[in-house]
């Protein structure tokens, strides 16, 4: 069952107003449901080629798998369910590619990305991350951060080391402690929850959300809710106007309409004229 109907999916990428280059990379799979971030880091262009990799990676990894399982049936060792695993797959074998692309090439050593994905199936979504790239989802005109940033100054924060204040004006936020394609292997964070028609998720890299404040992002996204290209447009038009310091990325999904595994007949013949 294609999803296209049912959720739309949208997004913008921008260089900012200091890098010279984008090592930023989105992609996004309508059908499947699909949204992928990817913020790269390495020198000699290292970190786009990393980031790229990975988006396209997973979208090819996933486009090849979705279709041949039950995304909502439990996988009985894990407690997940398959698409969840499914997207876990498809993220080692990201960094699995980037990691032999960077010992193949010694301009590309030690490049790796972050990573967010999110994919709905079965009134569903999972979401899986690495590192600072982040979700936040608003449901009923209030933002909340869905993701917990794989960063050393999130690291301080938690231990009470610093207040969430003082972290926003840090030098330490851009240090993170997790990445794909850095070493052999990779610590994925997975979670999984009901979606529900008219929630807007938003993924982003840090050059949104190091730029301005949640507050703003929550006000942006309530504001221009009924069109979804316009909300890239303005977050990245705001992360620029308050420095635009790093490449700033959005990807920005939202269910419109319910999206159960297996619908009533209604439902599939409604689907064939959507």
């Amino acid at each position: 069952m294609s999803l296209k109907s049912k959720i739309i999916i949208t997004g913008l990428t921008d260089p900012g107003v200091v890098r010279d280059h984008n090592e930023d990379t989105i992609g996004n799979n309508p059908d499947l449901g699909l949204a992928v971030l990817a913020d790269g880091m390495g020198g000699h262009k290292g970190g786009e080629v990393a980031s790229a990799l990975a988006v396209d990676t997973i979208l090819n990894s996933l486009a090849r798998s979705l279709n041949d399982i039950d995304l909502s049936s439990t996988d009985e060792n894990t407690g997940y369910t398959l698409a969840s695993i499914a997207v876990e797959r498809a993220i080692k074998e990201a960094n699995s590619v980037i990691y032999q692309a960077s010992r193949r090439n010694e301009h590309y050593e030690g490049m790796g990305t972050t990573i967010v994905v999110l994919l709905f199936y079965d009134n569903r979504y999972t979401v899986a991350h690495v590192g600072d790239s982040r979700l936040y989802r608003v449901r009923n005109n209030q933002l909340e951060l869905l993701t917990h940033d794989h960063t050393l100054l999130q690291e301080l924060v938690d231990r009470g080391l610093y207040t969430k204040e003082e972290a926003r004006e840090s030098m330490k936020k851009n240090l993170v402690t997790r990445a794909v394609g850095v070493s052999a292997t990779v610590e994925i964070d997975l979670m999984e929850d009901a979606a529900a028609v008219n929630d807007i998720y938003l993924l982003c890299s840090d050059g949104l959300n190091d730029m301005i404040e949640d507050s703003l992002i929550e006000d942006t996204i309530i504001n221009y809710r009924s069109d979804l290209n316009k909300i890239a447009a303005e977050l990245v038009k705001q992360a620029k106007q308050h420095g635009g310091k790093d490449n700033v990325s959005t990807l920005l999904a939202q269910p419109v309409k319910p999206f159960p595994a297996n619908g009533n007949w209604l439902n599939k013949i409604t689907d064939l004229f959507s």
